[in-house]
Parts: structure tokens; C-alpha cells; sequence
């Protein structure tokens, strides 16, 4: 399930992030340092420290975000998030292709953390760069998504993606992953696709015991399918 969120930073609060990163001097790393085996031969960008300053004031910024969206709940269904964290591609910079590790330990609280669902959401738009495009690789093949700024994109993190490179420009963004209460993407699909049609027949005052019912029918699903 790929799904995209538009704006889920509002103009005031993505200019607050960007102003945040932009002045952040050496809190910028390389992004090698948070990568696996897998990913540390193929990955060329910069990361914000995450134990810095600078991460902890976005970071609230965006779960504050991330906790208001109906979306991004809807699709998602979070369990446990993992604390965004942000990097930057400049000019000839990539992440080749890989796979996201199944399991995070969360760097304020030491928790574990299974990755059912990343996120990538765009800090740049299209205009200011080159390239840079995340590609993502599933059983209907590839897709391509570069989006504006404030916009971010749900995929499973079962699937194989990459960065392509930068070829102009500066490509700024954040990432991060899901525990979903529920860890099937399938299931979360039905899910995501039950709840916004019974959003629509909300929105057209639908026959109220039908409306109802498939509520119910909803309820129980989750009951049955999630994990806490």
C-alpha cells in the first residue's frame, strides 16, 4: 500500500523546520553512521544528529503533526512511531538500493521497534532540484515519487526503494517508521479503504444503520487483526 499524505505540515510549521535545518550547522552528519551492512555501502547523504537540539524541536513539531492527521492514522494505524529524522542529498549524492532494517531501537527510550510502514516526507520542492526522486519497488513495479514540500508518502518497508541522484540542487526531507497495531499490509489496506468509505457515506448522510454496521464490521476487524 502506497499512500500519499498532502500537506501534512502547514506553510507556518514547514518554514519552522526548514529555518530549524537550514541553520544547522554541524549538527549535519553522515548519514552513514545511522546505516546497516546493507545500507552503509550504498548510501551517500547527510543526516541531523539525532540526539541533537536541533532533531528534538522538529521532531515535536512533526509527531504534533503526525498525532492531528486523520490520514496518516488511517492508513498507518500507529502503534509506535520512530522519531523522524532528516537528511539532505546535495549535488551527486544517492541512496542506493535497499531494504529497511525490520527491527529500530528507539534512540530516547531504548525500546524496540518493528518497521511495518516507512515514511518519507519532502522538505524541498520539486523545482529546487534534480533527480532525487525515491523509488519504490513493489509487486506492481516501480513507482516514482518526488512530491511537493509538506508532503509525505506511506509505503511498506518490506519493499525495496532507493534515492536517485542528485543532480541540481539541494534535496531536503525526514523519514521515519511505523509499528502499526496492525503489521499485514494487506489487512491495513482493507482497513484504510473500509474507513474511508464509511467516511464518504458519513459525508452523504448514508442510511444510518448501514453506516453503523459497517463500523461495527470495522471495530471488529481491528480487534481481530491488531497487536499492542
Amino acid at each position: 500500500m502506497l499512500i500519499t499524505i498532502p500537506q501534512l505540515l502547514d506553510p507556518q510549521a514547514l518554514q519552522t523546520v526548514r529555518s530549524l535545518l537550514d541553520n544547522a550547522g554541524p549538527a549535519w552528519v553522515d548519514g552513514r553512521v545511522t546505516a546497516g551492512y546493507q545500507g552503509a555501502p550504498v548510501k551517500y547523504n547527510q543526516q541531523i544528529d539525532e540526539q541533537s537540539d536541533v532533531a528534538l524541536q522538529c521532531q515535536r513539531i512533526i509527531v504534533s503533526a503526525l498525532e492531528r492527521h486523520p490520514r496518516f492514522i488511517s492508513a498507518a494505524l500507529p502503534n509506535l512511531i520512530y522519531p523522524p529524522m532528516f537528511n539532505r542529498y546535495g549535488e551527486g549524492m544517492t541512496f542506493g538500493a535497499h531494504v529497511d532494517g525490520s527491527v529500530r531501537i528507539h534512540p530516547h527510550s531504548g525500546r524496540k521497534l518493528r518497521t511495518d510502514v516507512s515514511a518519507t516526507l519532502f522538505l524541498a520542492d520539486p523545482e529546487d532540484y534534480d533527480g532525487g526522486e525515491l523509488q519504490i519497488d513493489d509487486s506492481y513495479g516501480m513507482h516514482s515519487v518526488k512530491l511537493a514540500a509538506g508532503d509525505m508518502v506511506l509505503y511498506p518497508a518490506t519493499s525495496l526503494h532507493t534515492v536517485t541522484p542528485v543532480t541540481r540542487g539541494v534535496r531536503v526531507g525526514f523519514f521515519f517508521w511505523v509499528q502499526s497495531l496492525v503489521r499485514d499490509d494487506g489487512q491495513r489496506q482493507m482497513l484504510f479503504d473500509m474507513d474511508n468509505a464509511i467516511q464518504r457515506l458519513n459525508q452523504t448522510d448514508a442510511d444510518a444503520l448501514a453506516r453503523r454496521t459497517l463500523v461495527g464490521c470495522y471495530h471488529n476487524l481491528l480487534r481481530q487483526w491488531s497487536e499492542t
